[in-house]
């Protein structure tokens, strides 16, 4: 998590995303190495997909040549929403870890739970409020 935080904050150009959220991910692979990282990006490029998580996914993807991810794990600052949710179950990973939740949008837990809904074909494991003081302080003083 401290390494999603870092990726928040500093992300790859502050000053580029400084009307961004600041919401940072890292995807790691089976065997822990740091395959993707992605920071929110909205604002930057005018596309409304560019989350953290979306483009850890799409990196991790091209970087491996393959859209399925499984084995791996996103950890991301703050508890993904329902697109984010979705791409993470299509992509197959395997372990979602996030900071803060979110309860106006999150679908990990907080307003739906799509990563364990048991209708869909893969469920992920998943671990909320990691750091969470950390990770809200981050968003709460974006917001200020």
């Amino acid at each position: 998590m401290r390494r999603a935080l870092e990726i928040a904050v500093t992300g790859p150009d502050t000053a580029a995303t400084a009307d961004d959220i600041p919401v940072g991910a890292v995807l790691y692979g089976p065997d822990g190495a740091e395959l993707a990282t992605g920071r929110n990006e909205r604002e930057l490029t005018g596309d409304p997909t560019a989350h953290a998580e979306v483009l850890a996914l799409r990196r991790a993807a091209e970087r491996l040549g393959r859209w399925r991810l499984d084995g791996c794990t996103l950890v991301v600052t703050l508890e993904p929403c329902t697109m984010c949710a979705g791409a993470l179950v299509l992509a197959r990973v395997s372990t979602v870890v996030f900071g803060a939740w979110e309860p106006k949008t999150g679908a990990a837990g907080s307003l739906w739970d799509v990563l364990r809904d048991r209708r869909l074909n893969h469920r992920p494991e998943v671990y909320g409020g990691v750091l969470e003081t950390e990770t809200a302080a981050v968003l709460r003083a974006f917001f200020r």
